[in-house]
């Protein structure tokens, strides 16, 4: 197994600890992922994703979908069943699980469908106008005193 030191990461930039957590978590786990339910992470347009897993044998009422803290939680649990089966052969896994996905920043579920034993959870990268690319105005040899701009949050105060 390699290590990765992510010491000159954390030397030369500032805020981006999580992603390092996030890389040293997945390089060190020594447990391997579990394989159930098989699923699909696909890229659906240029700020779009959908996870696609394949949960047959589940109704929608056993299955929940959840976001705790930038992540996806789906977890699945049977209903009780109480009629009393005797299988001569049992392919279709109907065991409980719960699967979890680390979500980038600004990543929003959009929703999630269950058809044909597949569930379908849309996801969407929604940048805020903050954070969007914005052109700066150049002057001509005259610099602007940035206690003089009024923001919003100044003006509002000023009220």
């Amino acid at each position: 197994m390699r290590n990765y030191d992510f010491a000159p990461l954390y030397r030369a930039t500032v805020g981006f600890d999580r992603i390092a957590d996030l890389m040293d978590r997945v390089l060190t786990t020594d447990v391997t992922q579990p394989t159930y339910p098989p699923y699909n992470i696909e890229k659906t347009a240029d700020d779009a994703y959908r996870i696609s897993l394949a949960v047959a044998g589940f109704t929608e009422d056993e299955l929940s979908v959840e976001v705790k803290e930038n992540s996806l939680v789906v977890a699945a649990r049977k209903a009780e069943d109480a009629a009393e089966r005797t299988y001569l052969h049992r392919g279709i896994a109907t065991r409980a699980f719960e699967r979890k996905f680390q979500l980038a920043d600004h990543i929003r579920v959009a929703g999630a469908a269950h058809e044909n034993g597949m569930l379908h959870i849309d996801l969407v990268r929604e940048i805020p106008e903050a954070l969007k690319p914005r052109r700066i105005e150049i002057t001509n040899g005259k610099t602007v005193d940035a206690r003089a701009v009024e923001g919003p949050k100044r003006k509002a105060a000023k009220k």
